[in-house]
């Protein structure tokens, strides 16, 4: 045999015995889920338990939320600087659509839903319309325009389950649902009274990162991380507990007399060591119990306990990773201005491209199907939404103080840095016209003042 083959074989036998199931192809012998305490399968139940019980998780997850739904976006005819911005005036459809959002308080709840699916692998919306037909029943065309849709229901994946499956490989929708089961009391156990339902699919928008049910749920990366903070925080805590009121230790002197002693307690000395433990249990009950002691000395056992913030941080940046989330966005710390600056701009990018590629196609799809029953007309719906990555309006106002400045500094050379124009663009306001830039021509009803205002400074 090659003596460096041999020699090759043997270095990979000791390092099989370091680590072992890493090398050589051998089985493993370790299972790193059963030694460190990891549930091997994720179920909804241990991911909204997490969410509910850990901040640190329900802190990922609606900061998320808060940040993608900042403000809530307009449903506009077309493609056009819309109701937010102070451009186009919104037509009479929009304003009617935007009312009727407003009263089925629409985009909370599907914020609602968009947060139930980061916990789930998916969430759905359940649309409830006025069409006279039961929930299990598909949906032809709905009468009353957007009156049909009476409610929205967002819904968490441990309440809505799949009951039928499409199994025609002919079929247009086959491996798709054809039939959901809504049990609200399986997560909401406080409802007073529970819906439980069988819904059609043409009641249901699934809400998920791919529209499927199929999806994955936001902390199941970072759900190892999340464990090791409990451990270290439960640990931390119960450790600090019991150095502040450990049992204690009873050292028996030579020259003890059990019998003296269980004399003087009024009991028989069978019963001594019971007495003392119930002594024990009754000292360790309070901070202000009595020990009574005699021919004995009482002492506490106290544990040096290592400083949990090392091993916590560790687990925190290792969520925060999966999260795509800065650390100082997730618990709120701030080191330095620049970082947190930066930090912040790349999480409104992060949540930019967050809403771009999941929450925007889960909406359309929402305004595709009440384009379907005739809630809306059929058109090309455009999704006005405020840009996150925006400016404030304290960077605007910089920002064009900045170039009046550079103005100031060529007025000498009889050129211009920057027009009027551009200097109201940067601060956020859209350019003047002829009759806006010439006051003495506009009268009181264009400035928005009533014909008998007194006259202003100008004039």
């Amino acid at each position: 045999m090659n003596p460096l083959r041999l020699v090759v074989n043997n270095v990979q036998r000791r390092l099989d015995t370091m680590f072992p199931g890493y090398f050589m192809g051998s089985s493993p012998k370790h299972d790193h889920f059963k030694d460190f305490g990891y549930p091997e399968q994720l179920s909804f139940t241990n991911l909204y338990r997490m969410c509910c019980r850990n901040g640190v998780a329900s802190a990922g997850v609606d900061k998320t939320i808060l940040k993608t739904w900042q403000d809530s976006p307009f449903l506009l005819e077309k493609e056009r600087d819309g109701s937010q911005g102070g451009g186009t005036k919104e037509t009479t459809l929009e304003k009617q659509i935007r009312q009727r959002f407003d009263d089925l308080r629409l985009w909370t709840r599907l914020a609602e839903a968009d947060r139930m699916s980061m916990v789930g692998k998916y969430a759905g919306v359940i649309l409830r319309f006025a069409d006279s037909k039961p929930f299990n029943q598909p949906v032809d065309k709905v009468p009353g325009g957007l009156d049909g849709l009476v409610e929205i229901i967002p819904a968490w994946e441990g309440q809505l389950q799949v009951s039928q499956w499409d199994t025609d490989e002919t079929s247009e929708t086959y491996g798709q649902p054809t039939m959901f089961q809504f049990n609200e009391s399986a997560v909401d156990t406080n409802a007073k009274q529970p819906r439980n339902l069988t819904i059609h699919p043409d009641r249901v928008i699934v809400w998920s990162k791919d529209g499927t049910v199929n999806g994955s749920s936001a902390l199941e990366p970072g759900y190892n991380a999340l464990v090791d903070m409990e451990k270290v925080r439960g640990a931390g805590g119960e450790g600090f507990w019991k150095n502040a009121k450990s049992a204690p230790v009873l050292e028996i002197d030579k020259e003890a007399k059990p019998l003296e002693m269980a004399k003087q307690m009024g009991i028989k000395p069978e019963d001594l060591a019971d007495k003392m433990n119930d002594q024990v249990a009754d000292w360790n009950a309070g901070f202000d119990q009595l020990l009574m002691v005699m021919g004995m000395q009482a002492k506490t056992l106290n544990v040096t306990l290592p400083s949990p913030e090392h091993f916590y941080a560790i687990a925190l940046q290792d969520f925060s990773a999966s999260m795509n989330m800065p650390v100082k966005i997730l618990v709120g710390m701030q080191t330095g201005e620049r970082a947190s600056q930066e930090d912040a701009a790349e999480w409104a990018q992060t949540n930019m491209s967050r809403r771009a590629n999941q929450t925007v196609p889960n909406i359309m799809s929402l305004v595709n199907r009440l384009e379907r029953v005739g809630i809306l007309p059929e058109k090309d719906w455009y999704l006005d939404w405020t840009d996150l990555t925006e400016a404030s309006i304290a960077e605007k106002i910089e920002r064009a103080n900045k170039m009046a400045d550079v103005n100031t500094k060529l007025k000498d050379s009889g050129e211009w840095g920057f027009t009027p124009e551009e200097i109201r663009m940067a601060a956020g306001y859209e350019p003047l016209s002829d009759a806006e830039k010439y006051v003495d021509d506009v009268t009181d009803e264009e400035r928005g003042l009533p014909s008998n205002a007194p006259p202003t400074e100008e004039e």
